[in-house]
């Protein structure tokens, strides 16, 4: 039997219900749990060396740590999503998020390196699954203005759980001191996750729209190998993975081309593909908003390691001190984003290109005070400059996500944001392979960790200034064309 199936439901006729009393308890329930593993891309990486220490372990399998969550994250986000569009997000969503709890204690008491790389593995899977029907959830409990100010408090999770990360970590191994205190940068997803699981079985609605079928495995096929093509060598970067498996670049573009084909066939043949050809070409603004998450998360993940390394490393800060160094971007972006799911209203894709300058300006700031003032002091004067790119960074992931999704059908609505979320992971993964080996090389080329860690911080200005190139296309198109009207339950968005 073909793993497609047609799709000869009559359209559904019914009144749509009206909005579920629940939903604004129900979004903190999946905001907590999207935090949670988010927080754990980056939450990890000052816990790396006391890890390493601990297990005996070699440099290549401790990064298998960080980028082996990055990677199994990525490859499940489609997937996930067409499977919460098809069976039910709230079913997905529990099941996701008592793996990723299960798989959380798992890593925490893991006796060796090996079993602390498979239970991460695993631990990315079930975030990957459960990432996916956060952004699905909105699309079905909110219409309308609510669902703008639902978005905003969504996007405002996404940045701030990357940015901080580093500051969570070193609180958690500043109170837990000794040995395997790294253990607890693990160990604290268990009890939140419970209690974000108990709440979400009694206040996530129960059923879901969308069309049922079978999946498109041959999608799933090409789709899989095109994302893990690309990304193996950037995991791999630190042990030489880029050398070595640079050929995988045009096998991993070969496939996702051939992806993009089938997908088309499959959709010309009156079948359900994976990705509806017509979510990229039809929704408005939907194609720019996931090249300019892609760009910026390039620039956007990876500085945040280089300013670790360079603090750390070169300035001889603990992992707590680390983390605090970056508290200004973190707050302004906190704020901004908060600031910013009330005027993306009123500005609309504006909004992003005023944030993309923002931060490439306050970025270019930091890094040449980083380059230019005595190391001593350098941490204080960067300060303005920290605060302003986040400010503009809370400008930036906040309203692209509201942008990119809000005129998603609600019926693709997990899928869509598996797509959007799979491209800033492809980035990030990108990032966080070339920035910290750029810092590397150069420093070990100049003999100077400013000039470094300067250099490396305009390396990701010049991923973020691209981002710019979809921002201001759509922000064009949309003078062109009018402003966007946001969904409402008597005029839902649909495919053009």
């Amino acid at each position: 039997m073909s793993p497609l199936s047609r799709t000869s439901a009559p359209p559904d006729t019914r009144q749509a219900p009206g909005p579920d009393p629940n939903r604004w308890h129900a979004l903190w329930v999946t905001l907590v749990a999207g935090f949670m593993i988010l927080l754990d891309v980056t939450i990890v990486s000052v816990a790396l060396p006391s890890l390493r220490r601990d297990l005996g372990a070699k440099p290549s399998s401790v990064q298998w740590v960080v980028s082996g969550y990055a990677l199994t994250f990525a490859l499940a986000l489609v997937v996930a999503g067409r499977l919460g569009d098809a069976v039910g997000r709230r079913r997905i969503f529990l099941v996701a998020l008592s793996a990723f709890v299960l798989c959380s204690a798992a890593v925490g008491a893991a006796p060796t390196i090996g079993l602390v790389v498979l239970a991460r593995l695993a631990q990315g899977v079930s975030a990957g699954f459960l990432a996916p029907q956060n952004s699905a959830l909105i699309q079905q409990l909110f219409t309308g203005s609510e669902r703008a100010r639902a978005f905003g408090l969504f996007s405002a999770t996404v940045g701030i759980s990357s940015a901080v990360g580093p500051i969570t970590g070193g609180v958690i191994l500043a109170l837990a001191t000794g040995t395997d205190g790294w253990r607890w940068i693990f160990y604290v997803n268990v009890p939140i996750g419970a209690a974000a699981l108990l709440l979400g079985r009694r206040l996530l609605p129960k059923s879901a729209p969308g069309r049922r079928g079978h999946l498109d495995l041959a999608g799933v096929g090409l789709l899989g190998a095109g994302v893990l093509a690309l990304m193996l060598p950037l995991v791999e970067a630190d042990s030489g993975g880029l050398r070595r498996m640079w050929w995988l670049f045009p096998v991993g573009a070969l496939l996702l081309y051939g992806f993009a084909r089938w997908e088309g066939r499959v959709s010309a043949r009156g079948l359900e593909p994976l990705v509806e050809p017509h979510l990229i070409r039809g929704v408005r603004g939907y194609a720019a908003g996931a090249a300019l998450a892609t760009v910026y998360f390039v620039g956007f993940s990876g500085i945040w390691l280089v300013f670790a390394l360079y603090f750390q490393d070169a300035l001889g800060y603990s992992p707590l001190e680390s983390g605090l160094a970056v508290t200004p971007f973190a707050f302004g972006s906190a704020a901004a984003a908060v600031v910013a799911s009330r005027l993306v209203e009123r500005l609309g894709r504006l909004l992003t290109v005023l944030g993309l300058v923002a931060v490439a300006a306050g970025l270019t700031a930091t890094a040449l005070l980083l380059w230019l003032v005595p190391a001593g002091t350098a941490i204080w004067a960067v300060v303005p400059a920290l605060l302003v790119s986040g400010i503009g960074s809370g400008f930036v992931i906040s309203p692209n996500v509201t942008m990119t999704l809000r005129e998603v059908p609600v019926r693709m609505a997990g899928v869509a944001g598996g797509a959007l979320q799979t491209g800033q992971r492809l980035g990030g993964a990108v990032g966080t392979a070339v920035l910290p080996g750029l810092y590397y090389l150069l420093r070990g080329a100049h003999d100077g960790a400013s000039t470094a860690v300067a250099l490396s911080v305009g390396a990701g200005i010049l991923a973020i200034l691209a981002a710019l190139v979809p921002a201001v296309t759509d922000w064009r198109a949309d003078r062109r064309q009018g402003p966007r009207a946001l969904p409402s339950p008597e005029h839902p968005a649909h495919l053009g």
